[in-house]
């Protein structure tokens, strides 16, 4: 394996092809040409890409949960719920924990298991398992647009499986599907692998077939800053183009203060499109998506209501292309159908309320977009620089030198030296900058927006902060103050 930031040739690709389809036994109904004229067949208005298009011509927000169960008879009847009753524009598949880890054994014995207790007994749809035919009978059963969401480190058979199946949107990335999610997966690894699923997308696409891509943006959801996954989206965006993918749609995961957030995905898109440019990328068409608050949520419904409107207050005032769904039972685990259209109608309610307006020439909103900017641009040089120009190489060697470091992460590969906490209006600061490649005046911004709150509070800096912070909107603040 050498890693590099190139197209895979053919031979490679089909070469690695082979051993990929035998994975598991539903590799071999999967036939490419006969996939791309499946595809084809597929109505537009059921096509991912075409509906963010639209969306995104009329700076319109649309709306998408996240939902997944094991048995393929279960799954329509839910997915048909959403999308009719939580009025949801877009639709995704949640794969299952075992099929992430390409445990196909285990998730056959959750299938059998689901199909005893008549419920679903994994977290999720294992699409491997169930291949191709049933895929599409999924896909097929619905009228809006289908995405396959997972969180899988290799993810080269569900990729196949996925696209021949009739979905025409995939999410993830070789960074953002390894380092929030994966503790010993090598990220060289990761990345290559990802390549590969790239490539398949690619070749669709040179096939006449359009499978849109979203890097999965908010990568630990917990306290991330701006600069962090808005460089991890941009990477994966340049390593996705490269490999021949034309449609991406780049993520960020909402912190909670308004301003920030709608700097966050301004900032995102103009510097995704700006390096995919420059990269010679520009035909690469890009959209957004903001995800609703990832960390703890109320365990009361109400209050969680109210967590869900702030994040689509959020999106719609950012212009993002379109908002992932949180439910009101999120602090109790899997939610069921009702709770799930009830996020959605909360957020679409906003979100139809809003369209009209948004925040983006605000000027405190483009205040927070120059720091932004300058943290993100700052990663992005010294990450090209490590990698003597080439982004995959100096991609790993960023996170090895903590150049790119994900807060909270579990995997051996990240640095885990920075420190993140919310400064006295709720934005996202650094307490701890560690090898973030910053210029002093950056650090010393942080610092002095750490101190105003440390003022104002009565107390010293410290990581008692980050604590606070983790926890505060689960007890209906954003900020950790003292109790």
């Amino acid at each position: 394996m050498t890693l590099k930031n190139e197209k895979l040739s053919n031979d490679l690709f089909h070469n690695i092809r082979k051993e990929v389809l035998t994975q598991w036994e539903t590799g071999k109904d999967v036939d490419f040409d006969e996939a791309v004229a499946y595809q084809k067949s597929i109505p537009k208005e059921k096509r991912f890409a075409e509906k963010l298009n639209n969306a995104d011509a009329n700076r319109k927000t649309l709306t998408q949960p996240r939902a997944g169960v094991a048995l393929p008879a279960q799954l329509i009847e839910l997915l048909s719920y959403l999308e009719t009753e939580g009025e949801a524009d877009l639709l995704p598949t949640t794969i299952d924990s075992y099929t992430r880890h390409n445990r196909y054994d285990e998730a056959k014995v959750g299938i059998d298991e689901s199909i005893k207790n008549d419920r679903s007994m994994l977290n999720g749809f294992p699409a491997v398992n169930f291949g191709v035919n049933v895929c599409r009978q999924i896909t097929s059963a619905l009228q809006s647009p289908v995405q396959v969401r997972h969180g899988t480190p290799d993810a080269r058979l569900l990729t196949e499986i996925a696209i021949a199946g009739g979905f025409t949107s995939y999410e993830g990335g070789g960074i953002s599907y390894n380092i929030p999610y994966a503790k010993k997966h090598p990220l060289e690894k990761t990345i290559y692998d990802w390549q590969y699923c790239n490539r398949l997308m690619g070749l669709y696409e040179e096939a006449g077939v359009t499978i849109n891509l979203e890097p999965f943006g908010p990568l630990t959801g917990t306290l991330v800053p701006p600069c962090i996954s808005n460089t991890v989206a941009i990477i994966e965006a340049l390593l996705a183009a490269a490999q021949g993918c034309k449609h991406i749609t780049v993520g960020y995961g909402q912190c909670g203060n308004l301003i920030q957030d709608v700097a966050a995905i301004k900032s995102l898109r103009e510097q995704a499109e700006h390096y995919l440019k420059a990269h010679g990328y520009g035909d690469v068409k890009v959209t957004t998506v903001l995800h609703q608050w990832m960390g703890g949520f109320p365990q009361d419904e109400s209050q969680a209501f109210g967590v869900i409107s702030w994040g689509a207050a959020a999106a719609a005032l950012s212009c993002a292309t379109k908002v992932i769904v949180k439910s009101p039972h999120e602090a109790m685990g899997i939610p069921t159908k009702e709770a799930n259209a009830a996020g959605l109608k909360a957020t679409k309610q906003i979100v139809n309320m809003l369209t009209d307006q948004q925040l983006l020439s605000l000027q405190d909103v483009n205040a927070e977009c120059d720091i932004i900017k300058e943290e993100t641009r700052l990663m992005m040089e010294k990450t090209i620089e490590l990698g003597v120009g080439d982004v995959a190489i100096g991609t790993v060697r960023a996170f090895e030198a903590g150049v790119i470091d994900v807060p909270f992460a579990p995997s051996m590969y990240n640095a885990g030296k920075i420190l993140p906490a919310r400064d006295d209006v709720g934005a996202i600061r650094l307490l701890e900058c560690a090898n973030l490649p910053f210029s002093k005046e950056l650090r010393d911004f942080h610092r002095a927006k750490l101190e105003e709150r440390g003022k104002r509070e009565g107390r010293d800096v410290s990581f008692q902060m980050v604590i606070d912070d983790i926890y505060a909107i689960g007890r209906g603040a954003l900020v950790g103050r003292p109790l």
